[in-house]
């Protein structure tokens, strides 16, 4: 058994997750772009339509809130099932060590086991040594020769105006 407690996040947690999703972004050197608000995440989380879903870890002792993963299902053509898509992965610095980044890949490794999708997939930026060598501690594959992109901003505002109408 793995330290600490993982459990399903509720709309109590919306401000700690909020709080974290900064120091993440913080941690990445990436603080001034984190535009989600509170009232973002509320209704991404837990309204009609979920976009997405998080889990909240917690200390044993205190039942202090010290990490959490954000995902979302996604899907694989090649195995022609859904997976995980882990898209924030957080624990605070001073529970690093004690085991809630892996209760957390383990909890989210269940959701995939328990619903027979084959792929549990994330991304980490290459600078992040300790994580890779976490990651790669637990078994995970470091795929080298794939490369994230992204599209936002201007860019993805004018692609779109290219777009024809779908009918």
């Amino acid at each position: 058994m793995l330290a600490g407690m993982i459990r399903a996040a509720t709309v109590h947690d919306v401000p700690e997750i909020r709080a974290m999703i900064g120091e993440l972004a913080a941690y990445h050197r990436s603080a001034e772009e984190v535009r989600a608000t509170e009232e973002q995440l509320h209704e991404a989380l837990f309204g009609a339509h979920p976009a997405a879903y998080a889990l909240i870890a917690q200390d044993d002792g205190t039942a202090e809130t010290v990490g959490f993963a954000l995902w979302f299902p996604s899907f694989s053509t090649w195995t022609g099932t859904r997976g995980v898509h882990l898209e924030d992965l957080y624990v605070r610095p001073q529970a690093r060590g004690g085991g809630h980044g892996k209760a957390l890949l383990a909890a989210l490794a269940a959701v995939c086991d328990r619903n027979g999708w084959e792929r549990f997939e994330w991304c980490v930026l290459e600078w992040n040594e300790p994580t890779i060598a976490f990651y790669k501690s637990i078994g995970a594959q470091i795929v080298d020769d794939w490369r994230v992109c992204h599209l936002t901003g201007t860019p993805l505002a004018e692609l779109a105006a290219q777009a024809a109408p779908v009918g």
